[in-house]
């Protein structure tokens, strides 16, 4: 924050004494952690009371995930909710789009924030060329494996398949590979590996591309031919099998870590290179959790303030090395409990490889019919080819009628 900014904080939080005796500046925070992300987001913030020396204090409320975007997208264009929420940046576009959600915070900027950063990581927190928020933490899944059963893991589709072959017995439910791959989400690394996307660089819907229906496709000779993966995958059933050595790779997020059994001696490495996409690699998608001022706040430049600490080096360091975060703040990888951290070091090295999941309110249209396509053709009911048609048209046809409705 440049000085200008922390001028107008300083004006804030004076604003809010009273004659004879200060009142603390209040903020409210809504974020959708639990376990040891829930504890460190709340230590953060009593952090960040302590520096602002009792000008300020954060109320951190927990939102259980399934409710919470409607919660947002309910409250605070009415003039209630927080000051500050942490969320994803899939609903970005829409927020914005739909109006009094998400406050513009450019203004507040200065060059040392910008360029703090992990290269990309702002961009997703950019909608039509506005910052919006900034980037806290970022996830994607990798590979994950059984050092029992795999020794050295695949550095390509080719090795991939020729050590899960050697590990998949069906009669004994046991397989080489297990993912939740009806899943869109987890699906989109083989996607964007084939050159598929979402939309184009003009944002026109290109869902059913001949790159989309090649991934697909790969993904059922994975399936059905070479019959490495088992049916009906989930991610409950991905973490049985691996927890009773019954699957000797899977493709999970960081989120999945603390759901491994202590029996399982486990290993991660980069998603391997898909030799059936001309050698290109497993390209994830980027999830990025950005700190949003909320358009209702009545103090936007103390909440500001209180989101720049949330990117800064000294708040990042907590959240990463206790919260288990993957934080943007580019300098926290040059410490060296960082650095020798394994998990965090595996997941940092799958970064390079990732692709940032796209942020336009049309996104959220995308999730359902596509996922849908996706379990008709594992399920023997349709084609790639014809899936991804009906995906495509539902769509659009959502599309069309959000922007009449504009």
């Amino acid at each position: 924050m440049g000085t200008i900014q922390r001028i107008l904080v300083a004006a804030v939080l004076f604003a809010g004494m009273t004659i004879g005796k200060a009142q603390a500046t209040e903020l409210v925070l809504w974020h959708a952690y639990r376990g040891a992300e829930k504890a460190t987001i709340e230590k953060v913030a009593k952090l960040y009371e302590s520096k602002m020396a009792g000008k300020a204090k954060v109320t951190t409320l927990a939102i259980p995930y399934d409710a919470y975007a409607d919660k947002i997208s309910a409250s605070i264009p009415r003039g209630k909710g927080p000051d500050v929420f942490i969320y994803a940046q899939d609903r970005l576009g829409g927020w914005v789009e739909s109006g009094k959600t998400v406050e513009p915070i450019g203004f507040y900027m200065d060059d040392a924030t910008h360029k703090q950063f992990l290269p990309g990581m702002l961009d997703a927190m950019t909608y039509k060329g506005t910052i919006y928020g900034l980037p806290l933490n970022y996830k994607s899944i990798t590979l994950i494996y059984n050092k029992a059963l795999v020794k050295t893991p695949p550095k390509n589709t080719t090795e991939l398949v020729k050590i899960a072959k050697a590990l998949t017995d069906a009669n004994s439910g046991r397989y080489g590979l297990a993912y939740w791959y009806t899943n869109f989400y987890f699906h989109a690394a083989l996607m964007n590996a084939f050159g598929g996307r979402v939309f184009d660089q003009d944002g026109k819907l290109v869902l059913n591309s001949p790159e989309t229906v090649a991934s697909i496709k790969q993904m059922m000779k994975w399936y059905k031919q070479d019959g490495i993966m088992p049916t009906e995958p989930s991610e409950t059933l991905v973490s049985s099998m691996f927890n009773e050595g019954k699957v000797g790779m899977v493709f999970n997020g960081p989120w999945y870590i603390g759901e491994i059994s202590p029996n399982i001696d486990y290993g991660l490495a980069v998603l391997p290179v898909v030799d059936e996409a001309g050698k290109k690699p497993m390209r994830p998608w980027l999830t990025i959790e950005g700190a949003y001022v909320s358009a209702s706040s009545k103090q936007k430049e103390a909440a500001y303030d209180f989101v720049a600490f949330l990117a800064s080096e000294e708040a990042g360091l907590l959240l990463s090395l206790e919260g288990r975060q993957l934080h943007t703040n580019a300098a926290i990888y040059n410490d060296k409990r960082v650095a020798s951290d394994r998990i965090l070091k595996a997941f940092h090295d799958q970064l390079s490889s990732a692709e940032p999941m796209p942020n336009r309110a049309e996104m959220t249209m995308v999730w359902s019919p596509v996922t849908t396509a996706m379990n008709k053709v594992v399920k023997g009911n349709s084609t790639p080819e014809a899936a991804l048609r009906e995906a495509a048209a539902a769509v659009q046809e959502s599309i069309t009628a959000l922007h009449k409705g504009r």
